[in-house]
């Protein structure tokens, strides 16, 4: 866990890894985020639109979230360009993941939960406490980390194969981040295997 990260930001990260570890989305949910309507057409038998979207809106709020982190990082002139050049595709990753969970909840007839100002996002993540680029990257391999950890934590909840894939796709996403800002720090490489998802 990042030492950055406040009571708050904790709980609301350990609701994701709990919480979606214990749900499973249908297959018409799944489908909706992917943009796959064929997967999404074959299973609205077995949907249940108000607990898909609710699942998917605990995701879409750490999206915003991380959104908004990166935002902070941006802003707070502590990041070399070529790093911000870095901070800010990754945020465009994560915009798209918003942009998917959030088209994925209006079709299920849902409302997206919004996102915050970048003043709440700063105080629940206790930007304050940034005072150098190091700072900003430990802090953001933090959060990569926890989602890393959250989505693979997902994976064996599913049956179906096909809702594994979209987990595992967010997951490697979540772990590229990782990798580029842990080596960004300096940081060795895991020297064990399956150093993830436990």
């Amino acid at each position: 866990m990042s030492p950055y990260l406040t009571p708050t930001a904790l709980a609301s990260r350990r609701l994701f890894m709990s919480g979606l570890g214990k749900a499973t989305l249908s297959a018409t949910a799944v489908g909706l985020v992917v943009g796959c309507e064929s997967m999404a057409s074959q299973d609205k038998m077995a949907a249940n639109p108000a607990a898909d979207t609710d699942i998917l809106n605990i995701a879409l709020g750490l999206e915003h979230q991380a959104i908004g982190a990166y935002q902070l990082g941006a802003e707070s002139g502590l990041l070399q360009s070529e790093v911000l050049a870095v901070a800010v595709t990754f945020q465009g990753h994560h915009k798209g993941h918003r942009d998917a969970l959030a088209r994925a909840i209006g079709k299920l007839g849902g409302t997206p939960v919004e996102a915050k100002s970048t003043a709440d996002y700063a105080k629940a993540l206790n930007a304050g406490s940034l005072k150098s680029q190091t700072d900003v990257l430990a802090f953001a391999a933090g959060l990569e980390l926890d989602a890393v950890n959250g989505y693979l934590g997902v994976i064996p909840s599913f049956s179906d194969g096909r809702l594994a894939k979209v987990a595992g796709r967010l997951a490697a996403d979540e772990c590229m981040h990782w990798t580029v800002l842990s080596q960004a720090l300096g940081k060795t490489l895991p020297k064990d295997a399956l150093t993830f998802g436990a």
